[in-house]
């Protein structure tokens, strides 16, 4: 693993308004995070773990600091740009998959490729599916798959571009135990085989055990 900083964040603030008045989401966060590195984020409900992963993202703009990803300023790159920038770079999976329910298991595989214009995206979404164990669900639409088998899909489409990040927000939140055990093994396979930085977001301390460091965030600020 490189100790070079693949993901670095400097007095990072987020402030959201609300119908109670301003809400101080996160509090000047400072956080460096090595290339190959695996990094758990844990902490109570409501503390800005997932808002802090959404700003690594792109997908949140901070209210002030400085978010560097792959040596580049997030903060000095317009919407298109954030797009593009996280189609070549980021992958991203949620609690709740996101998958496109009018798409087979390969077209939202191929998503990301589609999107780069590359000529090869289904066949390479097709060998990303198999490598997730869904070699048999290629034509299969999101509804008729199990959530297990959804949330494949959903790193299958995370992993395709062979992004240097990838960020999981609460990946087995929806899954029951064994099967949430069985994704998170193939996360951490993946994530090792392709040499991918990741984020990992989750309440269980057992899980975010599994990374080479954890970090608790408590109200906005990062306290271990």
């Amino acid at each position: 693993m490189s100790q070079l900083p693949l993901v670095v964040l400097e007095a990072i603030h987020l402030t959201l308004a609300s119908l109670a008045g301003e809400v101080n989401v996160l509090r000047g966060i400072d956080l460096a995070i090595a290339q190959g590195e695996t990094l758990g984020v844990v902490g109570p409900s409501g503390s800005g773990k997932s808002s802090l992963l959404m700003i690594m993202a792109g997908l949140e703009r901070p209210s002030s600091g400085v978010i560097r990803v792959a040596g580049h300023d997030l903060g000095g790159l317009d919407e298109d740009g954030l797009a593009r920038f996280r189609r070549d770079r980021i992958g991203i999976v949620f609690q709740s998959f996101h998958l496109i329910p009018t798409m087979t298991a390969l077209e939202n595989a191929a998503v990301p490729l589609e999107l780069a214009g590359r000529r090869d995206a289904f066949a390479t979404a097709a060998e990303a599916l198999r490598r997730v164990g869904l070699g048999t669900r290629f034509d299969h639409y999101p509804g008729q798959l199990s959530g297990g088998e959804q949330q494949r899909v959903a790193l299958a489409r995370a992993f395709v571009a062979r992004p240097k990040l990838l960020l999981a927000d609460e990946p087995t939140g929806n899954l029951d135990g064994a099967t949430g055990r069985a994704v998170v093994d193939l996360l951490f396979e993946l994530n090792r085989d392709f040499g991918t930085t990741l984020v990992l977001v989750t309440h269980d301390d057992g899980l975010a055990g599994r990374c080479h460091r954890v970090v608790r965030v408590e109200d906005g600020r990062i306290t271990s």
